[in-house]
């Protein structure tokens, strides 16, 4: 008897002992109907009555998805996105939601990616093809709103959702790449006018400032040679005045100062001439003529010079 009876103890306790991984909880059933929530480590359970209905991860799970949208002018947009989730926690009602809600992972996943699908769609289905690229974030941050609530409804947390690649047909594409090759030329095409603009109105101030320059100077320039021009004069009449008193007073005549002006000025022609032709009326007659000019000028030099005295 006791022969037989061992072999049923040893399979006996062999089938009540149970094992359960780090990082897993088993969901056990008796008759189909929830009984209890196994933790990692050694377990027991009644045998051949108490049987694993299903062994739940609560580690991190991540799900890669690739799916199409169409915007609100018709265009189609690919997107490839990751999803990072894990259960909730290991407590006993969120076990048994998990282990209970899906008939299957495989169904679990099937609803998991088409909710994420739908929610891209709603949003991307409202913008237009232009805005979709700058709005990565705002369609990450919609979808973990919708998708969040409903998870945890499941015994799910979701931990971060990622949009990984967002493209477009490849006609969009090369359309897309027009526009902003047409507005980089446009861009270009405005700065370089810019520049343009910038360089004449510098030049121009700089012509402009040249010529004022070159006028001031000129202005200068010329009012130093006036004043050069009246000083030789006073001067050269200070010296006539004063060589024909010393030539009166030598009782000489006067005359002998414009004849020596005369020709120290044909002198001066001669010699510093620069090819300009130069008429001089050299008869006696001329000469004598511009002699009594002359005298005619120097007297009234005088008269000018005593009358101020």
């Amino acid at each position: 008897m006791l022969t037989y009876v061992l072999p049923v103890v040893v399979v006996l306790i062999f089938l009540s002992v149970l094992t359960v991984q780090q990082g897993t909880v088993a969901i056990t059933t008796i008759f189909g109907k929830y009984n209890r929530t196994l933790y990692p480590g050694l377990n027991f359970r009644i045998p051949l009555i108490e049987a694993v209905f299903k062994r739940i991860s609560v580690q991190n799970r991540a799900a890669e998805l690739t799916f199409q949208a169409v915007t609100v002018d018709q265009a189609n947009v690919h997107f490839t996105s990751l999803l990072l989730f894990s259960v909730l926690n290991n407590n006993e009602e969120t076990v048994k939601q998990v282990a209970f809600r899906f008939v299957s992972d495989r169904d679990f996943m099937a609803t998991l990616t088409r909710t994420v699908e739908g929610s891209i769609r709603a949003f991307v289905a409202t913008k237009k093809q232009q805005e979709i690229l700058s709005l990565r974030r705002e369609i990450t941050e919609a979808v973990k709103t919708n998708l969040d609530h409903m998870l945890e409804d499941w015994g799910y947390h979701l931990i971060d959702l990622q949009i990984n690649d967002i493209t477009f047909d490849d006609e969009v594409m090369r359309s897309m790449s027009k526009i902003v090759a047409a507005n980089n030329l446009k861009a270009a095409a405005e700065n370089e006018g810019q520049a343009l603009l910038i360089t004449k109105t510098k030049a121009a101030e700089a012509d402009g400032n040249a010529i004022k320059i070159a006028a001031e100077a000129e202005r200068t320039a010329a009012q130093m040679r006036g004043q050069a021009v009246a000083l030789f004069r006073e001067e050269v009449a200070k010296g006539m005045s004063q060589a024909a008193k010393e030539m009166r007073d030598a009782q000489l005549d006067t005359s002998v100062i414009l004849f020596s002006m005369w020709t120290e000025a044909i002198k001066n022609f001669t010699e510093h001439g620069k090819g300009n032709i130069i008429f001089l009326d050299g008869s006696t007659e001329g000469m004598q003529k511009t002699l009594k000019e002359l005298m005619a000028l120097n007297q009234m030099d005088m008269v000018r010079s005593q009358g101020g005295k």
